[in-house]
C-alpha cells in the first residue's frame, strides 16, 4: 500500500440539510368528483381571510427560518398549480397564493441517507490565490428520502502541505431550477437547469428532473475539458436512474450558473461508469467505459455525446479485482502518460482503488498497472451502509501529489493525498 498521507476531516450524511420540494397529489378527478389536488385549492380558497392569514403565519413560524426565501418559493408552486389545473387566479390575495403553495410543497432532507462517491475540478474562479494554492469544486452523491440521489457541490482549497479546506455550507440549500418544469418528471431530452443568482455551489442542489432520471442521479464524474480551440468546459457523466432502467447522461455548464443535462446516445449509453477523457486525442473524444460490466473499454466518437461499444482496455487479473474493474473517474494528463484510477472487486465483495497508465498518445497501449491496489477498505473505512468498500469518481493532481477524494461504505467522503511519484514506482 502507497504512503498516501490520510487527511482528519470526514464528510458525513447530514439529515438538517434540507430543501423545499414540490408535493404532488392525484391532478384529476375521478368521473364528477373533483380530484385531491382541486379539493385542497377549494378548501384554501374557502378560508376566511383571518385564518388563512393565521395559517400562512403557522406555517410561516415552522418553516421560513430554514429555507431560502420561503415566500417566492411558495408563490412560485402556486402559478405551476394554477397551471397545472388551469383556475383563474384573478381575486386571489398574495395570502391565499402562498398558503396553496405551501400545501403543495415538501421538505426534503437531500443527504439524510449517505454522502459519497465524490468527484473534483479547479474550480472556475482561480482568482486571489497564491501560486500554491489550487480553488476546487468537489461533486458529490447525496442521497435523501426514498434512496433518491441527487448531485451536491462543495467549495474548498487545496495547497502545499497536503492542506484541505473545505469552505463553510450555507445556511440554506436551494434545488437548481429548470424554469420549465413543475417537478413531475414530464420532459424528455436535453434540460438545462439554473443556479440560483444568490446561492453559492456550495449550497446548490441538482434533482432529478426527466422520466429517466426519476430514481436518481448518480455518481457524476466530472473533468474540466479543453476544447480544440482552446475554450474550456465542464463535463461529467452520471447514470440516470429510473427507477427500472439506467442511461448514461452528460452534465455540461462552462460556469455552473446554467448547467445542461444531456443523454447520451448510441449503444454505450445503457451503461453505466462512463468516464471521458479531459480533451481529444487524434482529433476524437475517448472515453474510459465497462460494457460487460466486469472489464474496461476504450470508447471513441467524433461527437461528445453519441457513443458506440468501444474495444477491450484491461481485465481483472489480480486477486483483489478479480469480481469485475471499472474506472474511478476520468483519466489524468501526466507527462508521463493518462493516469487512470480504476476500482476493483474482490473477495467477500470488497472494493479497493488501483491505478493504471496509458500511452499519452495512443491510450489502447497499457504502459503500467498497480499490482496492490492504492487504498482499499480497512479499519473505520469498513462500516457503512454498504461495508468494505472505498470509491471514487474522480481525483486531480496538485503539484507532486494527487488529491484523491472518496467515498467511505457508500455512507461518508474521506480525503487522502497520493504521491505522483510513488504512485507510479508501484506498476508493473
Amino acid at each position: 500500500m502507497l504512503a498516501a498521507y490520510s487527511h482528519p476531516l470526514r464528510l458525513s450524511a447530514d439529515a438538517s440539510r434540507v430543501v423545499v420540494r414540490p408535493f404532488h397529489l392525484a391532478w384529476q378527478g375521478n368521473g364528477s368528483e373533483p380530484g385531491r389536488a382541486q379539493r385542497l385549492v377549494r378548501a384554501v380558497l374557502d378560508l376566511d381571510a383571518t385564518e388563512t392569514r393565521r395559517q400562512l403565519d403557522l406555517v410561516l413560524a415552522d418553516f421560513e427560518a430554514r429555507h431560502w426565501q420561503t415566500r417566492r418559493v411558495f408563490a412560485t408552486r402556486f402559478d405551476q398549480i394554477r397551471t397545472l389545473l388551469g383556475f383563474d387566479a384573478g381575486g386571489i390575495d398574495d395570502d391565499k397564493r402562498q398558503l396553496i403553495g405551501a400545501y403543495f410543497c415538501h421538505e426534503y432532507s437531500y443527504a439524510a441517507a449517505a454522502l459519497m462517491n465524490p468527484s473534483v475540478v479547479p474550480h472556475p474562479d482561480q482568482s486571489g490565490l497564491s501560486p500554491s494554492t489550487l480553488r476546487i469544486l468537489m461533486s458529490l452523491r447525496a442521497v435523501g428520502e426514498g434512496h433518491i440521489s441527487s448531485v451536491a457541490f462543495r467549495e474548498g482549497l487545496i495547497s502545499a502541505g497536503c492542506e484541505l479546506t473545505l469552505a463553510p455550507e450555507p445556511p440554506f440549500a436551494t434545488a437548481a431550477d429548470a424554469p420549465d418544469a413543475d417537478g413531475i418528471y414530464d420532459l424528455d431530452g436535453p434540460t438545462t437547469v439554473y443556479r440560483h443568482p444568490d446561492s453559492t455551489l456550495s449550497g446548490t442542489v441538482i434533482f432529478p428532473i426527466t422520466p429517466a432520471q426519476r430514481n436518481g442521479l448518480e455518481d457524476l464524474r466530472l473533468t474540466l475539458f479543453t476544447h480544440d480551440d482552446g475554450s474550456r468546459e465542464y463535463i461529467g457523466t452520471y447514470t440516470a436512474y429510473s427507477g427500472r432502467e439506467i442511461q448514461s447522461e452528460l452534465m455540461r455548464t462552462r460556469d455552473f450558473r446554467a448547467i445542461d443535462l444531456v443523454p447520451i446516445r448510441g449503444a454505450a449509453a445503457r451503461n453505466k461508469g462512463m468516464a471521458l477523457f479531459p480533451r481529444k486525442i487524434g482529433g476524437r473524444y475517448m472515453m474510459i467505459g465497462r460494457q460487460d460490466g466486469q472489464n474496461l473499454f476504450l470508447l471513441a466518437s467524433d461527437r461528445v455525446d453519441q457513443w458506440e461499444d468501444g474495444d477491450l482496455l484491461l481485465k481483472p487479473v489480480y486477486p483483489w479485482e478479480l469480481v469485475q474493474i471499472g474506472n474511478c473517474g476520468p483519466p489524468i494528463e501526466l507527462d508521463e502518460g493518462w493516469l487512470l484510477l480504476t476500482h476493483g472487486v474482490g473477495a467477500m465483495r470488497k472494493y479497493a482503488i488501483g491505478a493504471v497508465l496509458l500511452d499519452k498518445d495512443d491510450p489502447s497501449k497499457l504502459l503500467g498497472r498497480t499490482v496492490e491496489p492504492i487504498l482499499a477498505a480497512h479499519d473505520q473505512d469498513r462500516e457503512g451502509y454498504v461495508p468494505n468498500v472505498v470509491y471514487t469518481c474522480g481525483a486531480l493532481r496538485h503539484g507532486d501529489h494527487l488529491f484523491l477524494p472518496y467515498g467511505v461504505a457508500d455512507s461518508s467522503v474521506a480525503f487522502a493525498f497520493v504521491p505522483i511519484a510513488e504512485l507510479l514506482s508501484k506498476m508493473s
